[in-house]
């Protein structure tokens, strides 16, 4: 929730407020000019949308300090009667921690949600699939802590503008603190303000709290990320603590933009571009690493919207994946300058997999554009929770191994809704060998076959490590 500063007074509102601030911005025209503002209550910091900053000063007569204030005292209060509250159920138990029950025993459930601060729902449900993606997730939490606030900031809440510069935030600590935070137990629900606003910081596109499309969110997220992590660590290359790992060994390391990192450790992997001059022959071949792969929808399947519909066969992920690796030919708009016949000629493309990741994420393309607005792909795919088989999309299938090849499902990404602007996204995570729904805050245990019932958005398949029972896809 936000609060509007009206008369002296904060008031529950969800507009934006209009305050003369004093100092915002130190120019002499924009000193006098009505800021319009909004506050967070989960940090308490003031966001200005007209000068794309945090406010750091204050009225002249310190009026938003005392909203901070204010809020700071609601916090507190309903944060002591909820302790109280959780008090006084344990006391009514004989258990100490929270408890379901799991194929009729009883077992712990360790999950903690992450609020929401504001349409944040992209980046929880980013967040809750890496971190059940366990060579990624606990690299980070062993990585240790960087104390970015020392000094007379000590123990402070930091409020963020521009002028500081980005070296005062890191947002490899703050993505390592939010992991270390879930699935301790300890909580509930985590708040990730920290970590929202230095990818506010850094990342300018996801400023403000309107939805964000979750894929784009990812992309940014890892792709800032390896680039962070090839600076320095205490004086030690994060590099460096990368090849000393046993578990990611050079030869699954994938370089994207420089020297290799966790990041590309773990999600790197490399596709052949196949190019066929349709006049000459010449082929042309180019090999671009990957993070993800975006798979079209065929169209054909694009009016089948639910799993138990009869009109029509059922679009299964490898007909996703068939359409992104067969042989196309380009249009008109996408001609092919040949070298041998020097000017632009028809051609054919064809996409190979010449090296797979650890981990596969597969982001199917629900959101395409029409003449005037952006429209969602609502079709059904199926999926399998097991055992998906990508040897056949393989450049050289022979030298891979009999099951380095087959992936199982760690984590699932689902869009609620219409458009890529509103809905709502959740996810549907592995852990330990059960599945849960992670819904912002709310984390329930759930099975198998509500699991592959899901409209995937992004799947993260990982590679299997030992050999089991399963069909293939």
């Amino acid at each position: 929730h936000f609060f509007r500063y009206v008369n002296g007074h904060a008031k529950k509102h969800y507009e934006d407020a209009q305050i003369p601030m004093t100092n915002h911005k130190k120019t002499e025209k924009q000193e006098k000019v009505q800021h319009t503002v909004c506050m967070d209550c989960s940090s308490y910091s003031t966001y200005c949308y007209r000068c794309d900053d945090f406010v750091v000063n204050d009225t002249k007569l310190g009026l938003v300090q005392k909203v901070r204030e204010h809020l700071q005292n609601l916090e507190n209060s309903a944060f002591t009667s909820d302790r109280h509250r959780k008090r006084k159920l344990l006391e009514n138990s004989s258990l100490n921690s929270k408890l379901l029950k799991v194929n009729g025993s009883t077992a712990a459930l360790c999950a903690t949600g992450l609020r929401n601060l504001g349409n944040t729902c992209f980046m929880n449900a980013i967040l809750q699939s890496l971190s059940n993606i366990q060579q990624f997730c606990c690299y980070f939490k062993e990585l240790p802590a960087v104390e970015l606030r020392n000094g007379k900031t000590a123990g402070r809440r930091t409020y963020h503008t521009r002028s500081q510069g980005d070296n005062n935030v890191s947002l490899v600590e703050e993505f390592r603190k939010t992991l270390c935070a879930l699935w301790q137990g300890s909580q509930t629900a985590f708040s990730p303000e920290s970590l929202f606003y230095v990818v506010w910081k850094i990342m300018p596109n996801f400023r403000g709290y309107q939805q964000q499309d979750a894929h784009e969110f990812m992309r940014y997220l890892l792709d800032h990320l390896h680039l962070e992590l090839q600076g320095g660590f205490n004086g030690v290359s994060r590099s460096v603590i990368l090849q000393e790992n046993s578990s990611l060994s050079a030869s699954n390391k994938c370089c994207i933009n420089g020297a290799s990192t966790v990041v590309t450790a773990i999600f790197g992997g490399i596709l052949q571009n196949e190019v066929n001059c349709l006049i000459c022959g010449t082929e042309s071949r180019k090999f671009d690493p990957f993070l993800d792969l975006s798979l079209d929808i065929p169209s054909q399947f694009r009016n089948k919207r639910t799993k138990n519909q009869e009109n029509g066969p059922m679009c299964t992920l490898r007909d996703c994946l068939r359409s992104f690796t067969d042989l196309e030919e380009l249009d008109e708009t996408e001609l092919y300058m040949c070298h041998k016949c020097k000017k632009k000629q028809k051609s054919t493309k064809k996409f190979w997999i010449q090296k797979l990741p650890k981990v596969l994420c597969l982001h199917l393309k629900r959101f395409h554009w029409t003449a005037y607005l952006r429209n969602k792909v609502d079709t059904y795919v199926e999926f399998p929770l097991r055992g998906l088989d990508m040897k056949c999309y393989l450049l050289e299938p022979e030298n891979s191994g009999p099951e380095s090849c087959l992936y199982d499902l760690a984590a699932v990404v689902v869009h609620h809704g219409s458009g890529v602007g509103s809905g709502h996204y959740t996810a549907y995570a592995a852990h330990e060998g059960r599945w849960f729904h992670f819904n912002d805050s709310t984390v329930t245990l759930t099975d198998e076959e509500t699991v592959v019932k899901a409209k995937a958005y992004i799947l993260f398949y990982v590679e299997r490590q030992a050999k089991s029972g399963s069909d293939k896809l």
